[in-house]
């Protein structure tokens, strides 16, 4: 890059040296031409000289020997070259060609100097001669003989002064430019020191940093300059500073939003992605300044965003994507609105994935409680207008209020597990988690069980297994345990046994109910948990479950810290277990 500096220090230097060629060549000039003119002068007399020498002697061939010598003699007193030249141009004597060539030599009569001196006029030209091998001045004189006489001398001493003058004048140009380089590199800096200032403070105001301030200088066109980088940078630091709130306070509000935000250009380049959309489309890192295609490869997203493009108004969609399923509600805009001309569009993703959840979860339980609780309330309200309406014996009457009665339970039973498990998914089981033997309370439990294990023909066992001190809930614990046992015992058939088994581990006590009955189908393991969920139905029923036990255990158990598992093979048994922390968590809140 050229600064400043640089041009102007050419320009100086440029001048300088431009003056010094034309001094130098106006000088050489001048004296070449002075020097010939000396030389003319000194010619002419000598060629008179010669001409006076030759008597009148006749320009013809006969005389040719005579006239050779009078030049040879008279070359050699003058110092010259000599030639004498005949009416018709040739060479009856020349001084540097010797007699007996003359012969040989080319007619003269069409050079400049001859054709000039035959016109009767004085004839002069200055050309290297082809004969003597140097340049030569020539000047030829009319003789009275009806001929020419020429005289030459060699310009050779002329070219060494000349050779000389350019010398002392390249010795002079090269100190001139020195001094004119100094000189200049003084001048540009000295006359460009205040613009650098100007221009370096320029340039960090360009970069931001506003708090640098150009040279004042008043009462000239840079003074001016200065004062208007001055209140530029003055307002640039003020809309910089309200910018940046402004910048931050949305930053804040759209990385504390739960709704995805996405914003693009006209080309398609996102402007701007906040990062629940960045989780909502599992993309790592900014992709701010990219192409949305680069970074998101969604069909049915970009698809929005075209039908966007040429749409006036809101385009709403639902989209479904990743694993597990995740369902987005997007409304997307163009911007601005109306006739201007598209700059972009905008994205609000809205994550409806657990309403979904909920929504149908709703669905199931509705169609589910209201199918568990029509089949006793019909047996109730027929049985209850058979009563009514019909003359019964005493024995059917008795009959028909135990069948009343058994329903009228089964409803008390379903309504208290809803109950149960409308308060654990709402948080409103109070758990308070104390350090406890799990061992104790599960050996407990299996001795108030043994007697209905007893009239179910099952062997019923426990074991324990190291440290089993956890930290849980006694009466949830109980409430677990409970459920998983009256569980086994209604699916494992006479004969068979279940096992109560409680091991301590590094970090956890694992606890493991497992029976020797029917076992659960493989396609019926994944949701045997779920609300109104029974594997034999029939079965279920007649045992008076409600299908609601084990849903009630999985939250009680996850509500209390630990997991819960299960493995089964049809007809081999089933074991459920479950695991329960050995120490609070930190932080822990009890409620």
């Amino acid at each position: 890059m050229i600064t400043s500096q640089r041009k102007l220090m050419a320009m100086f230097i440029g001048l300088v040296g431009l003056a010094v060629v034309i001094s130098a060549v106006t000088a050489e000039r001048s004296l070449r031409s002075d020097q010939i003119a000396q030389v003319e002068a000194s010619l002419l007399d000598r060629a008179r000289l010669v001409h006076d020498r030759l008597d009148g002697i006749a320009f013809t061939g006969e005389n040719s020997l005579r006239l050779d010598r009078i030049a040879d003699r008279t070359a050699e007193a003058g110092g010259m070259r000599v030639t004498l030249i005949g009416p018709d141009g040739t060479v009856l004597g020349d001084s540097r060609v010797a007699f007996e060539n003359l012969a040989r030599t080319d007619n003269h009569r069409n050079r400049p100097e001859v054709r000039a001196a035959l016109a009767g006029e004085l004839g002069e030209d200055t050309r290297r001669s082809e004969t003597v091998g140097q340049e030569l001045l020539y000047l030829a004189l009319p003789a009275e003989g009806q001929g020419v006489v020429r005289v030459a001398v060699a310009l050779s001493g002329f070219e060494s002064a000349r050779a000389a003058l350019r010398r002392r004048f390249v010795l002079l140009a090269s100190a001139g430019l020195l001094i004119s380089i100094l000189l200049s590199y003084l001048i540009a800096r000295s006359a460009l020191r205040p613009i650098r200032e100007v221009r370096r403070v320029a340039a960090a105001v360009a970069r931001g940093e506003l708090n640098e301030r150009p040279p004042l200088s008043d009462g000239d066109e840079l003074g001016e300059i200065s004062n208007a980088i001055r209140d530029i940078a003055s307002q640039l630091r003020g809309r910089l500073e309200d910018a940046t709130q402004e910048k931050e306070q949305l930053r804040a509000v759209l990385e504390s939003m739960v709704e995805g935000v996405l914003v693009l250009d006209a080309e398609g380049v996102v402007l701007l992605a906040n990062s629940q959309f960045r989780t909502f489309y599992d993309v790592r890192g900014e992709i701010a300044g990219r192409p949305l295609l680069e970074g998101i490869r969604e069909p049915d997203l970009h698809a929005l965003l075209r039908q966007v493009e040429v749409t006036d108004g809101i385009v709403s969609s639902t989209l479904t994507r990743g694993a597990p399923e995740r369902t987005l509600r997007v409304q997307a805009a163009r911007f601005p609105r109306g006739n201007l001309p598209r700059a972009g569009s905008v994205a609000v993703f809205h994550d409806i994935s657990e309403l979904e959840r909920l929504e149908e979860i709703r669905r199931d339980f509705v169609a589910n409680a209201s199918h568990e609780l029509r089949t006793p309330l019909t047996a109730i309200q027929g049985f209850a207008e058979t009563l009514l309406e019909s003359e019964l014996t005493p024995e059917d009457q008795r009959s028909y209020i135990e069948i009343i009665d058994r329903h009228a339970r089964r409803l008390g039973h379903i309504v208290r597990d809803l109950l149960a498990i409308s308060t654990v998914e709402t948080g409103k089981w109070r758990i308070e988690p104390v350090q406890l033997d799990i061992s104790e309370i599960a050996q407990n439990l299996v001795r108030d069980f043994e007697p209905r294990a007893r009239d179910a023909q099952l062997a019923l066992t426990f074991e324990a297994e190291g440290q089993t001190e956890a930290f849980a809930d006694p009466r949830i614990l109980e409430q677990i345990l409970t459920n998983l046992l009256a569980n086994a015992i209604k699916y494992t058939e006479a004969g068979d046994r279940i096992n109560v088994r409680v091991e301590g581990k590094p970090d956890r006590v694992r606890v493991a109910v497992s029976d020797t009955g029917i076992g659960i189908p493989e396609e019926a393991v994944a949701r045997i948990f779920e609300r109104f969920y029974r594997v034999d139905k029939a079965r279920s029923r007649s045992a008076g479950g409600t299908g609601l036990g084990l849903s009630i255990v999985r939250h009680l158990v996850q509500r209390s810290g630990g997991e819960i598992s299960v493995e089964s093979r049809l007809g081999k048994g089933s074991t459920f277990s479950f695991g329960l922390p050995k120490a609070p968590p930190p932080e822990d809140d009890p409620s």
